[in-house]
């Protein structure tokens, strides 16, 4: 990692819910704060499952680097919308299989990429930048991302539970095809994306619950609609489906929760 830290002076406003932290709240982590929870649990209240969502998701990136580093040789990582390196992430899983897999962590939120270095400064082959999804320009330009990888060998774009919190008008189906242009041959895209479409009570609760802290998700994309962000690749199988069913053992829950999310993992040729 660049001994140069982030430099970017921020505070942690403990008042406002985080999505990373929820995120870490989700899957049992302590990396939060009290709004972060109460929003969690306020949405928990219409689907409990919501908790193990999170971790169904969380296995399903695990088993999707695993993959790609074990059985496909790919030994570096970007990873947009990466939230808080913390319980099992992708660094660890890809490291512990090929110690010299390089991983670039990109997030939106100076607060968490400060926190972020800090939590792997001592770690190798790894940056945190800070960019967004929304100028992925920006982040293909980043100097730690220029300095870490290597563009003329195949790399793995990690977009993990990020997607639904880009809106249409900014057309992330754009932002993905650029980022994706960018790539070599060879490269994978990996995604997964929360769907509440066919889930009305589920979907009004959550809109209200995230606009009362002026957080925007758009969860309502189809399957067809997210299948989109697959145009033009090679999408693997079992296909786009619900993370319990992407390569999951026999004897993983078929449904964890009434939250749909819906994960992929696709090749560039």
């Amino acid at each position: 990692m660049s001994e140069t830290p982030i430099k970017t002076p921020v505070e942690i406003d403990t008042t406002r819910p985080g999505l990373a932290r929820m995120y870490d709240y989700l899957l049992g982590g302590t990396e939060n704060h009290p709004a972060d929870r109460a929003l969690v649990d306020e949405i928990a209240a219409t689907d409990p499952g919501v908790f193990a969502a999170a971790r169904a998701n969380r296995d399903f990136l695990i088993r999707a680097v695993r993959f790609l580093t074990e059985d496909v040789g790919i030994r570096q990582f970007l990873d947009i919308g990466s939230g808080l390196p913390t319980q099992d992430n992708v660094h660890a899983v890809a490291q512990a299989i090929a110690p010299e897999a390089r991983v670039v962590y990109v997030d939106n939120d100076p607060t968490i990429t400060v926190h972020a270095e800090s939590l792997v400064r001592a770690e190798k082959n790894i940056e945190v930048v800070l960019g967004d999804l929304g100028r992925p320009e920006d982040i293909l330009n980043a100097p730690g991302v220029r300095r870490l990888l290597d563009f003329d060998e195949p790399v793995a774009l990690l977009l993990v539970a990020v997607l639904h919190f880009v809106p249409d008008a900014e057309d992330p189906w754009a932002a993905v095809r650029l980022l994706l242009d960018a790539l070599p041959p060879g490269s994978y895209l990996v995604l997964s994306h929360v769907s509440l479409a066919e889930l009305d009570e589920l979907a009004a609760t959550t809109d209200r619950a995230f606009e009362k802290r002026s957080i925007e998700l758009n969860a309502n994309r189809t399957k067809a609609q997210i299948a989109r962000f697959f145009e033009g690749l090679e999408l693997l199988e079992p296909g786009l489906v619900e993370t319990t069913e992407w390569r999951a053992e026999q004897t993983a829950p078929r449904k964890v929760s009434d939250m749909v999310i819906y994960a992929g993992l696709a090749r560039k040729n």
